[in-house]
C-alpha cells in the first residue's frame, strides 16, 4: 500500500484506527531502535515507543511540517525517553570534565569486528546519565550546550559525562574484544 503522508496525517487529524495504524506501522521499528538507544531494554525500549505514539496522535494536529513526519516523531520518540530516563539520571553523580583522564582519539578499526547489536547492548549497560548523553552527542548531533539545556545541566557536565561514557564504553569493548581474541593483553583501543 502506497503511503501518502499528507492523507494519513489528515486522516489521523480525525483519530482514524486504520490511518493511525498505518503510521505506526511506518515507523514503529525505526523508532523502537531510537528508543533502544535511551533505555535498558527491550522492554523498557517498548514502553517509550507506546507512549511516544499515543503523544503523536494525541498532538497530530500540531506537526506544522517545518521538518519531516519522521523527524517529528523521532523529537517525540527521544524526548519521551529523556522524560522516563529523567528520574533516573539523579542517581549517578556529575563529574567535572577536569577530573577525567585524557581524552581518546575516534578510532573505528576494532568496532568493525562487533555488530550493532553488540554495541547497542554495550551502550544499553551504561548508566542511564552517561548513555543519555552520549546518544544525543554520538548518535543524534546534539552539542553539549543544547544538551545541558535540555537535561538541565552545565555544559561542563555534559562534556564529562560524554568523555565517561566513551571511556566506559572502550573498557567494555576491549574487554569483550579480548574475550574474543580479537586483541590481545597488551593492546588497548584508542577512542
Amino acid at each position: 500500500m502506497l503511503f501518502d503522508e499528507n492523507h494519513i496525517i489528515s486522516a489521523c487529524k480525525k483519530q482514524c484506527p486504520k490511518a493511525q495504524k498505518q503510521l505506526y506501522e511506518r515507523f514503529a521499528s525505526r523508532m523502537l531502535t531510537v528508543a533502544l538507544r535511551y533505555c535498558s531494554g527491550r522492554l523498557e525500549a517498548e514502553d517509550v515507543l507506546q507512549e511516544s505514539f499515543i503523544k503523536v496522535f494525541d498532538h497530530i494536529d500540531t506537526f506544522r511540517k517545518d521538518c519531516t513526519l519522521e523527524a517529528w516523531i523521532k523529537r517525540i520518540v527521544i524526548n519521551t525517553a529523556l522524560k522516563q530516563n529523567r528520574s533516573k539520571l539523579y542517581l549517578f553523580p556529575a563529574l567535572d570534565v577536569t577530573d577525567l583522564p585524557e581524552t581518546y582519539q575516534e578510532s573505528t578499526e576494532l568496532l568493525n569486528y562487533f555488530h550493532y547489536e553488540d554495541l547497542l547492548a554495550m551502550v544499553q549497560q551504561l548508566a542511564p546519565r552517561y548513555r543519555v548523553v552520549f546518544n544525543l552527542y554520538a548518535i543524534e548531533g546534539y552539542n553539549h550546550p543544547e544538551i545541558a539545556e535540555l537535561l538541565g545541566i552545565s555544559e561542563g557536565t555534559s562534556k564529562s559525562q560524554y568523555s565517561r561514557a566513551k571511556q566506559v564504553l572502550k573498557e567494555m569493548i576491549e574487554q569483550e574484544a579480548l574475550k574474543q581474541g580479537i586483541i590481545h593483553n597488551n593492546e588497548k583501543l584508542s577512542m
